[in-house]
């Protein structure tokens, strides 16, 4: 049995409905994301989870047991949210004990349990600090050491670290993902970029107006999308239409559209070889720098495609450089 488990969960706010029979189940031990863009109903089966909205319809198993109706307090669940809410006149130590003295812990056991959940976090040397002594990254380590001391059965992340910098960020999503392996706390964390969603999950429910566009592991839904939603929120794929595709290659396809990756394109000045690879001769629209990636926008007969390419020392095309666009046939994936 499945250690959480949404059974067709309905939730309205009025007229709007913005859970629609979600039924889904995490196992313990797992991180679960939640990605979708904002207002697709991510947010609100979190809470629902955690007791802090109400569910209209469906149930809620927690270890087995229907919590749909309980009280939050006493569903045993910790959250993290993208505001800190740190206590501004508290140290670091007072903060992530406030828990532990709701519940009559002992002095003792309590700054065992705070040091040791301070060295967990990399934090042990800001015990006296207050929070405005601490940077961004570690108030929000902070947060997450006052969530996993209560040892909660599950903890939630709900965007935690969307209003931190690129570089914090990425050093973060290490951090809190070695934290959830070492201590094998059920995690469910909402998102709502694909990138971190991919590198900080174990399986990955993508969310689209309510309902589960698509579930699986991270490079299960980047490699394999099945509809055309999954295909243009995970991956950057190249949409095409399947009739104008067509017209490029001279196969036809039985579906709407057909996605490409643009890494998995090779471009070269030279016509390349292959049976089981569509060649399309093109000229460069424009090329722009990603960090380490240029991305060139090629224009095929009335079809644009973007290839991304590693930047290196060798001779790449420039803008109006007429191009060959080399696709295996297998990466063509046709999408409804």
């Amino acid at each position: 049995m499945a250690y959480i488990q949404f059974d067709k969960v309905n939730k309205f706010f009025g007229n709007n409905h913005v859970l629609k029979d979600i039924s889904l189940e995490v196992n313990q031990g797992e991180l679960v994301t939640f990605l979708g863009p904002s207002g697709c109903g991510k947010s609100t089966l979190l809470r629902c989870l955690a007791g802090l909205e109400k569910v209209t319809s469906g149930v809620i198993n927690l270890n087995g047991v229907n919590i749909t109706d309980l009280a939050p307090q006493k569903r045993e669940i910790g959250m993290v949210f993208q505001a800190y809410s740190l206590f501004p006149n508290l140290t670091v130590e007072q903060n992530i004990a406030f828990g532990l003295h709701i519940l009559h812990m002992d002095k003792k056991t309590i700054r065992e349990k705070v040091h040791q959940v301070l060295a967990i976090v990399g934090l042990a040397e800001k015990l006296k600090c207050y929070p405005r002594q601490l940077s961004g990254g570690q108030q929000q380590r902070v947060a997450l050491a006052r969530s996993i001391v209560m040892e909660p059965k599950v903890l939630l992340l709900d965007e935690p670290l969307s209003a931190i910098d690129a570089l914090l960020r990425r050093n973060l999503q290490i951090e809190i993902r070695r934290i959830q392996r070492e201590l094998k706390i059920t995690t469910l964390f909402v998102t709502h970029d694909q990138d971190e969603a991919i590198v900080m999950s174990d399986r990955i429910h993508l969310f689209n107006m309510g309902v589960i566009e698509q579930s699986g592991k991270s490079m299960e839904l980047y490699a394999h999308p099945k509809t055309r939603f999954t295909a243009t929120f995970i991956g950057n794929y190249n949409i095409v239409k399947s009739q104008e595709f067509g017209g490029l290659t001279g196969d036809t396809y039985a579906c709407d559209v057909v996605a490409i990756r643009p890494e998995i394109i090779e471009i070269s000045k030279v016509q390349p070889q292959g049976e089981a690879t569509y060649c399309l001769k093109g000229e460069v629209c424009s090329h722009i720098p990603h960090g380490n990636i240029i991305r060139y926008t090629v224009a095929c007969g009335d079809v644009l495609l973007n290839v991304d390419r590693l930047f290196d020392s060798s001779l790449l095309p420039q803008d109006h450089d007429i191009v060959y666009l080399s696709i295996k046939k297998e990466n063509v994936l046709e999408l409804n």
